[in-house]
């Protein structure tokens, strides 16, 4: 794969009841693809969030399947009072790879704060993590007083944390909400 500069194209899920805001870097192409976060098939996310509340989401492999399964998953968020985003609108990056990224632009996060309660920031990942402190900590977290988190990526790539560890490490934002 080759280096691309992506701009964002999939809006953020919350609304004025979201407490707690996940946020990772930049869709992988099989979520820009799909239309919605985390949906490449061996993504941990859908798995591991869900778990922490007692529930499962369906795991679509074909198309017709994927409105279906991207409003179930937007209703799993906005019922958990979880809003989830990007930390960055654009950045050139090589495939996936979350170590590629450069010439980023942060995403805007003033409505999201002002309109809601959040005041817990989960990051999906260390580089969602360093990229939010680089753009986005001055601006938001002391006038916020947000309470910042990173939790281990769910990425395949993160083959050292079994899905038990992930589910036990994600724990923390359901203890928050």
């Amino acid at each position: 794969m080759k280096d691309e500069t992506i701009t964002h194209p999939i809006p953020p899920v919350w609304n004025a009841e979201s407490r707690v805001l996940l946020l990772g870097t930049m869709p992988s192409p099989k979520s820009r693809e799909q239309g919605f976060f985390y949906m490449h098939p061996q993504n941990r996310f859908w798995i591991v969030l869900p778990a922490i509340f007692g529930e499962t989401l369906s795991h679509p492999n074909k198309s017709p399947e994927i409105k279906e399964a991207v409003r179930e998953r937007q209703d799993f968020l906005l019922r958990h009072k979880i809003a989830l985003w990007d930390v960055l609108s654009s950045c050139t990056i090589n495939g996936a790879s979350d170590s590629s990224i450069r010439n980023e632009t942060p995403n805007d996060f003033t409505e999201i704060f002002r309109d809601s309660k959040i005041r817990h920031v989960f990051f999906t990942g260390k580089t969602a993590c360093a990229l939010w402190k680089k753009h986005c900590a001055d601006l938001y977290e002391k006038q916020l007083n947000l309470s910042c988190r990173c939790l281990p990526s769910t990425s395949p790539a993160n083959a050292r944390f079994t899905l038990e560890k992930l589910t036990e490490e994600y724990r923390v934002v359901k203890d928050c909400l």
